[in-house]
């Protein structure tokens, strides 16, 4: 089972403690160190403020947060969970992922998602309405740019008529892991990704996160179905990754984790075809988050692996 972990650049209150340099490069490594396969960050470039009166969060830039990650390590694997596309030109977007991938000796892990926050959209001049389309369509318009190849292409506002971008990925296929719960979300992991990044959500939130609840494992069960009869009405055969949460460990829960309810809820998911978890440690400072990182490394990952 793969194992990223959320570096928690979303905590700016704390300050240099979790978001300063060090705090970043040393977290990375310490991640590193137990054996998580990669880190993760997300993505909020200017929220609005009732969001964040609800218990919304700013973050870093994820780009240039896991740039830190990337220069303090040397394997580990560089997440970002989720990024949103839309937000941004894709091209753009193509340079900064290429540039970390080239930089890092080919790490990343590209996890998208459509976005649901329909203030931020408009302090950035992005589509709420056709965010879904515009994720499609960066996705096409980013692997085009990666082909390092001469690219013609049309897209909303922008259009290449024969232009190149260099240097290529060091990777031959950035993995692209998709989120989103909703069964417009699985067939495009079917069609244009490498992966699925399914959230536990309650229904009751189905509303305000834009994406159907996923209550119980019997809930991802139904929908992994789904995705399976999809690949096959469409003739893919390319496995897909699955990467899920440890039911009841989040960065809202208290401080104290239970290893071994974690290593019993992985092997449940397992089961039902979950081949990677994100893990967002419910630690307050960075003497937490080592102590917890570390914990994970002793009797989690290896329990699991």
């Amino acid at each position: 089972m793969f194992f990223s972990v959320g570096l928690p650049t979303h905590m700016v209150d704390a300050g240099a403690d979790l978001v300063g340099a060090d705090a970043v490069m040393e977290m990375a490594r310490a991640a590193e160190a137990a054996g998580f396969d990669a880190a993760f960050v997300t993505d909020h470039p200017f929220p609005g403020d009732q969001w964040l009166a609800r218990g919304g969060h700013h973050t870093l830039d994820p780009m240039v947060a896991l740039s830190f990650a990337a220069a303090a390590t040397s394997t580990l694997r560089l997440h970002t969970n989720l990024f949103v596309p839309a937000y941004r030109n894709p091209f753009v977007s193509a340079k900064m992922i290429s540039t970390l991938d080239a930089l890092s000796g080919g790490r990343v892990i590209l996890g998208v998602g459509a976005g649901y926050l329909e203030p931020e959209f408009a302090a950035l001049g992005a589509d709420f309405a056709e965010r879904n389309d515009r994720l499609d369509e960066a996705l096409r318009a980013m692997r085009a740019a990666w082909s390092g190849e001469s690219v013609v292409f049309e897209g909303s506002g922008y259009a290449a008529a024969g232009n190149t971008m260099l240097p290529r990925p060091v990777q031959e296929r950035i993995p692209v892991w998709i989120g989103g719960n909703s069964r417009r979300a699985i067939r495009r992991v079917v069609d244009l990704g490498d992966g699925w990044l399914p959230m536990p959500a309650p229904a009751k939130a189905s509303k305000s996160l834009r994406t159907p609840g996923i209550e119980t494992l019997a809930d991802l069960r139904e929908r992994l179905d789904y995705l399976r009869e999809y690949a096959e009405s469409v003739g893919r055969t390319d496995p897909v990754d699955v990467t899920f949460m440890p039911r009841g460990l989040s960065m809202f829960a208290g401080a104290d984790i239970d290893a071994d309810a974690v290593v019993e809820d992985l092997a449940e998911q397992a089961t039902a075809g979950v081949t990677g978890v994100t893990i967002a440690l419910p630690a307050r400072t960075r003497a937490e988050f080592l102590a917890q990182a570390a914990l994970f490394g002793e009797r989690v990952i290896p329990q699991v692996k």
